[in-house]
């Protein structure tokens, strides 16, 4: 292990070298993020997940250089061309670009120009004419003319060489860095349509004649034109001026006004337009995509980890409906814990319209079950069947809440679902998945690929392996943040505890599934496979709510129960009665319960965990509901306030359900009074919000919302103004791809 890396990622991230390096070793270790940042805060320093987890990327990212570094060296030094100096040179350097900067005068090469012309014997000639001397450059070059060997005129002959000395600009290292940090700053990326393909790319209107600084543009611009590009639409170019990136190479190469000054001029030319400008271009479209990607998939996390937190309704009895019209609405009943118990289908709505019968069902179900809440999916049929059933005249007791259903027909159709559910069809699955979702999103949603569940931007067009890595990271915070009871959880949810993985999630369910429940933590170590690293990692996170052990039911590690013990006898009380007992927890001095490796930060969580144990972090469950006879976009009128609830944040605005069918677009000059620059900032999915209607577009199924206080009331202030023009252009150049996506063009 390079040690240097320790202070480079520490002065990357603003920390310490000593909690990188304990970090690292942790993660060498096979320690999870979730529980270095949970249960060895003695060792990082108490760094947080986010900081962890960059570590843990950072140090991958630098021992992929090393590894590709060691073997460029290999290569040169069989090569025979190893130096002192070029070895120190390639020892230093930090970043992959830079690396292969180096090594690309040594790499092997295919045929190219320069290559037939150093076989050719012209690469003295070249040598010479860089030299910028004075002399004759066309008498130099009459020495080289040579049937044998292909040289046919001086022309000939100064064209190979210019040809060497282009090759030559295109593989030193500083023209490349130069030119490199040119088309970082002064690229601009243009876009075109192509000819004849105007009506087909109609979703790629704004794109046809489209120029934008490559360093500003947004990442959703950048995925919008690039998907253009890849469906044939669009042709697309990154580039500085021209004149720009040649003076650049001219300060580093030309040395004078002499004829082969001139020769050399000519081949800067060709080197650029030939070599230089085809690679920069394409390191510009990887960087710059890479970029995008890291915004996306950042976007995409974070609305997944919002979701993912959504409130929970609680282990109450629900009854589930996923409506529709003429194939009826599905309909089944859930106990506490979330089984299928009832289920059903009933004709509500048209053309139908069994109203009486249907209402029979779901009351006769309602008093049988016992049911506390219903859960409406808010797709088809979503508003009509919610009037059904709220003029039903049931209990007041009984809540009924719009739930998204968005990725249940995956679901439904998965393996998953056939294997808990082999005798049940497609629609009675997804109904299921609907009624689960509200009694605990987290649990149930963790089935699915979360590109389907629908908060993501351009999810379809990131980089797929950094898109699940960043995605499986969310995932496994929000689960071991709440904690997963152990006799209940579904392997999938298992699956993302740390430590455990999808194999020994399925263990720990056939274990159960053979031997009944859990009794206590520890009798995790019987499950097949199950070691001690394993449970180190696991056991924290992991609840038995019936064990006799107390604090199996809270997140204090199994490492600590001697020391909560201690704090119980020292108090004179049980484990148990020290629980939730906050006079008794407050005359605990912690210094006292110090040991060679928990200290003071692991013991105040520990005594926050016994004053609450097993809190759930998540908030309390709030209903919600749309407004009254708003529930088809022909309803909505502009100027109209209405209750509506986040389903989707990206970087240009938040989409919101208001109960029509079709999700408004609030973009991001209408999410506040005040500037806003990241919309995460002011919203969150499944965040409960009052709009104002600006515009609706019945032809296009396109609705524009605002979240300011007077939307209509033009700002007097001249600053402000200032700001409100760049808004309304931004707006303008944004408008036909935003509207677009909410009708799914650029997949959302």
């Amino acid at each position: 292990m390079n040690e240097t890396y320790y202070s480079l990622i520490a002065t990357e991230i603003s920390v310490q070298k000593t909690q990188v390096q304990s970090t690292v070793e942790l993660l060498d270790g096979g320690a999870t993020v979730p529980f270095i940042s949970r249960y060895r805060k003695e060792a990082t320093g108490s760094l947080d997940e986010v900081q962890i987890a960059a570590i843990r990327d950072r140090i991958e990212q630098l021992r992929a250089l090393d590894k590709r570094r060691a073997a460029i060296l290999k290569s040169i030094k069989e090569q025979g061309k190893l130096t002192d100096n070029l070895e120190d040179s390639i020892n230093k350097v930090q970043t992959m670009l830079e690396l292969e900067d180096i090594y690309l005068p040594y790499k092997p090469k295919r045929k190219t120009k320069a290559t037939i012309a150093k076989g050719r014997g012209l690469a003295p000639l070249a040598t010479r004419i860089l030299e910028q001397n004075t002399g004759d450059v066309e008498e130099w070059a009459l020495a080289y003319i040579s049937d044998e060997k292909g040289v046919a005129s001086v022309e000939d002959a100064l064209q190979g060489a210019r040809d060497i000395i282009a090759e030559t600009v295109n593989e030193d290292a500083n023209v490349r860095k130069s030119l490199r940090g040119l088309f970082l700053k002064k690229g601009v990326i243009v876009s075109k349509v192509f000819a004849g393909k105007e009506e087909a790319a109609a979703k790629y209107r704004d794109y046809f004649e489209w120029t934008e600084s490559l360093a500003k543009v947004p990442s959703h611009r950048l995925l919008a034109m690039r998907r253009g590009e890849a469906e044939g639409f669009l042709s697309l170019d990154i580039k500085p001026e021209e004149e720009d990136a040649i003076e650049i190479i001219n300060r580093i190469y030309l040395k004078g006004n002499t004829p082969s000054s001139n020769q050399v001029a000519l081949a800067i030319k060709d080197g650029y337009k030939r070599l230089l400008k085809p690679s920069m271009e394409t390191e510009s479209r990887v960087n710059s995509k890479l970029v995008a990607d890291e915004k996306s998939i950042h976007v995409f996390a974070e609305n997944l980890h919002q979701l993912l937190l959504s409130a929970p309704l609680g282990q109450k009895p629900v009854l589930a409906i996923d409506p529709g019209f003429r194939t009826g609405c599905k309909v089944v009943c859930l106990d506490a814990q979330g089984q299928l118990v009832d289920n059903n289908t009933i004709y509500p709505n048209a053309p139908q319209n069994q109203l009486r019968a249907a209402g029979e069902i779901i009351k006769a179900y309602c008093k049988k079950h016992r049911i506390e809440a219903i859960a409406i999916g808010n797709g088809t049929a979503s508003r009509e069947t919610e009037t059904f059933v709220n003029n039903l005249g049931l209990p007041s007791s009984i809540m009924v809440v719009m739930v998204s259903e968005s990725g249940a027909s995956i679901y439904s159709a998965s393996e998953v679902a056939r294997k808990e559910f082999p005798d049940k069809d497609v629609t009675v699955r997804g109904s299921v998945s609907i009624g689960r979702r509200l009694m605990d999103p987290l649990a149930e949603l963790v089935k699915l690929d979360p590109k389907s569940i629908g908060v993501g931007q351009y999810q379809h067009d990131v980089d797929q392996t950094l898109l699940k890595k960043g995605l499986d990271d969310v995932v496994m915070s929000c689960v071991n943040s709440v904690g997963v009871e152990l006799n209940t959880a579904s392997s999938e949810l298992l699956s993302f505890v740390s430590g455990v993985g999808p194999q020994l999630a399925t263990n720990i369910v056939d274990y159960r599934n053979e031997h009944g429940a859990f009794t206590s933590r520890s009798t995790l170590k019987k499950v097949a496979r199950f070691g001690d690293k394993a449970y180190e990692q696991a056991a924290g996170f992991l609840r038995v709510r019936e064990s006799k052990n107390p604090l199996d039911r809270s997140a204090v590690h199994p490492e600590a129960y001697p020391i909560v013990k201690k704090m119980a006898a020292d108090t004179g009380c049980t484990v148990e009665e020290l629980m939730n007992n906050s006079l008794k927890l407050q005359s605990i001095k912690l210094e006292n319960y110090k040991t060679g490796t928990i200290g003071l930060p692991t013991l105040r969580d520990i005594l926050l965990e016994l004053d609450k144990p097993g809190l759930d972090p998540r908030q309390t469950f709030e209903t919600f509901s749309f407004a009254e006879g708003v529930e088809t976009m022909e309803d909505l009128k502009t100027g109209m306030s209405l209750p509506g609830i986040i389903t989707n944040i990206t970087n240009f605005g938040a989409f919101v359900d208001i109960g029509v069918h079709q999700d408004g677009l609030v973009h991001i000059s209408h999410l506040a009074d005040k500037f806003v620059s990241n919309p995460a900032e002011v919203v969150s999915v499944q965040q409960k919000v009052q709009v104002t209607v600006l515009e609706v577009d019945l032809s296009r199924k396109r609705i524009a919302l605002s979240m300011k206080a007077n939307p209509f009331t033009k700002q007097a202030n001249p600053a402000k103004k200032k700001s409100q023009k760049k808004e309304v252009k931004q707006g303008k150049e944004d408008m036909q791809h935003k509207l677009a996506m909410l009708k799914g063009k650029f997949g959302k």
